[in-house]
């Protein structure tokens, strides 16, 4: 593994159990009334904010949390799940916008037939004493957020909380319907300590961590290594520019990107034989494909035939249409990638930033080449015409020439 492989890596390993991010200063004051203070209150996925004030002696329990709702219609839910970090089993208490703008809010008990496609239908026993729920909307701050006092019973562990959030797009009169299944909608699970907030269940935290390292470590070594490789063996062999380490580049990028989409390949493995409820089949199977004839390309450093080999024109055919083709369906996967993890991440625009720099350089080449080719050829044919003019005269002014 290279050292940029290695360092790559190590900055992606060191935050894996890193603690959530804290609370906006906004929500804060918006849930000082249930004394929830800075410790007590973390970021969570799909952009939404978690806060609690839990008193252990009498296992009063109160919560607010918030998030946005974009659409004309949406929902928040939050609840706890006595058997593990997982949806089926939650009691939550979910609240609902509807397309009028009323808002409403029930409790609910998460069931294997929720999961199925069953609607949702509230209940007034979730095994949970609430209190003081209520859903309101902060209109200065653009939040909807859930605020409820739970006494939670003893079977459930306040040291080991399962804590599970949601966020959906659309509800109807019968109440809210299948939220999104974007990769951030299935890392809505964690296991709390309630008393000193001490996250126990590092699960999702480490998949999203090694997802953003998956999906760098990828953009860097196929999306980026590859074509910078095959750049130099184009353009600095012979023609337009003549480089002599144009071979150490060439190969020199591309064991580099190589190794490094073996890293992110393998995390990408690990991450979907751990993935229980879902998998990207397309995109795992594309991934497979890419590391599958990438591994064949780089066979060729040892199996390359000699120049002097008669099939040697026909290996490098093989060779370039395969290379060339890796990139197009490289591209087209991280592609695929980058919509996995959302339209709002930013990373589709910095990998467009990244085509776009290897386009204009491999166009500038190109251009290049072409001009520099057809001045070659113009001086050629005016050296041919010369020679030409040069050897009529000779002939003409030979000895005897006029006796012919």
């Amino acid at each position: 593994m290279t050292f940029f492989a290695r360092v790559l890596v190590l900055a992606f390993v060191f935050p894996l159990f890193a603690s959530a991010h804290i609370c906006t200063d906004e929500f804060l004051t918006e849930v000082s009334q249930i004394n929830v203070t800075e410790k007590f209150c973390n970021l969570k996925t799909l952009k939404v904010e978690f806060g609690w004030n839990f008193d252990n002696e009498t296992r009063r329990l109160d919560i607010a949390f918030g998030g946005r709702l974009h659409g004309e219609t949406g929902w928040l839910a939050w609840g706890l799940n006595p058997q593990g970090p997982h949806m089926v089993g939650t009691r939550a208490l979910i609240g609902i916008k509807r397309q009028n703008g009323t808002l409403e809010w029930h409790k609910y008990n998460i069931t294997a037939a929720t999961r199925n496609g069953c609607q949702l239908l509230p209940s007034e026993d979730i095994g949970l004493d609430v209190l003081n729920f209520s859903f309101v909307h902060k209109v200065h701050m653009g939040y909807y957020v859930i605020f409820a006092t739970i006494f939670l019973p003893k079977e459930y562990n306040s040291s080991r909380a399962n804590v599970v959030w949601q966020v959906g797009e659309h509800a109807t009169e019968s109440g809210p319907l299948m939220h999104p299944t974007s990769i951030q909608n299935f890392d809505t699970a964690e296991v709390i300590d309630l008393v000193s907030n001490k996250v126990i269940g590092y699960t999702a935290h480490r998949r999203r961590q090694l997802r953003t390292a998956h999906g760098i470590i990828n953009i860097v070594g196929w999306g980026a290594f590859i074509p910078i490789g095959v750049i130099a063996a184009r353009y600095f062999r012979n023609f337009p520019r003549q480089w002599s380490l144009w071979f150490v580049a060439h190969v020199g990028c591309q064991i580099t990107g190589y190794s490094l989409g073996l890293i992110g390949w393998g995390i990408g493995l690990w991450l979907g034989n751990n993935s229980k409820y879902y998998i990207f089949q397309t995109h795992r199977n594309i991934a497979i494909i890419i590391f599958t004839f990438a591994t064949m390309q780089m066979f060729s450093l040892k199996l390359k035939p000699k120049v002097t080999d008669e099939y040697r024109n026909y290996w490098n055919m093989y060779h370039h249409f395969l290379g060339y083709s890796l990139l197009a369906v490289v591209s087209v996967n991280i592609f695929y990638g980058i919509r996995i993890f959302g339209e709002d991440n930013g990373w589709k625009w910095s990998y467009v930033g990244l085509l776009g720099a290897l386009g204009c350089v491999t166009l500038i080449f190109e251009v290049y080449t072409w001009v520099k080719f057809c001045l070659v050829k113009a001086k050629e044919r005016k050296i041919g015409s010369k020679d030409q003019i040069s050897a009529a005269v000779v002939a003409a002014t030979a000895p005897g020439a006029g006796d012919r």
